[in-house]
């Protein structure tokens, strides 16, 4: 995790944002979603979007990024549990990306530490998050800084076809998020659409 840092995303961080969210989509998901609807992902309206919406929560939803040598390379997204059956005491972590080109490099657990110590700070007792149920890089990395899935499943749905959902938990404040994971596991992403 050398060299890691991890601050608020700015405006400005927009567009790398959304080309490593993009990227990391068609990378994390390829073979489990339809090839067509990830080679139709774009970075530049993935960016128009993310800046139109900078900003809005009230500041309840952190967007967090993570550099190495001054470049960001990885990006998290968290907030109030979006779904009213939970309780208002529980986070989501709506998104987590890193560069395909920086996964095993520390920065997914990186920004997932930061991620839960600032829902500790937010007065969380639990952090939830929604992964592809096939997607077992993923899977790992939660599993490794000690979220597990809950039972609740539910379809995403991309390109017209559904893709199965399982929801992963952790109680907080353990923030532990060990320093080591298997190498290829550091790509946890969320489909969660934000």
């Amino acid at each position: 995790m050398s060299g890691v840092r991890v601050r608020e995303m700015t405006l400005a961080d927009c567009d790398r944002v959304s080309e490593i969210r993009v990227r990391g989509w068609r990378a994390a998901y390829r073979g489990l979603m339809p090839q067509p609807y990830l080679d139709a992902l774009s970075a530049q309206e993935d960016a128009a979007r993310r800046r139109r919406h900078f900003g809005q929560g009230g500041g309840a939803v952190v967007n967090l990024v993570a550099e190495q040598a001054g470049e960001v390379v990885g990006w998290a997204c968290h907030g109030p549990y979006r779904d009213g059956e939970v309780r208002a005491t529980d986070a989501e972590l709506y998104a987590i990306y890193v560069d395909p080109d920086r996964t095993g490099a520390g920065v997914g657990r990186a920004l997932l530490r930061e991620a839960a110590e600032r829902c500790v700070t937010a007065g969380y007792e639990r952090m939830l998050l929604w992964v592809v149920k096939e997607n077992t890089g993923a899977r790992g990395f939660y599993e490794h800084a000690g979220f597990g899935p809950d039972g609740a499943e539910e379809p995403f749905e991309a390109g017209g076809v559904e893709v199965p959902e399982v929801r992963y938990v952790r109680d907080l404040p353990d923030t532990r998020v060990p320093p080591a994971a298997p190498a290829d596991a550091d790509a946890g992403t969320t489909a969660s659409a934000v």
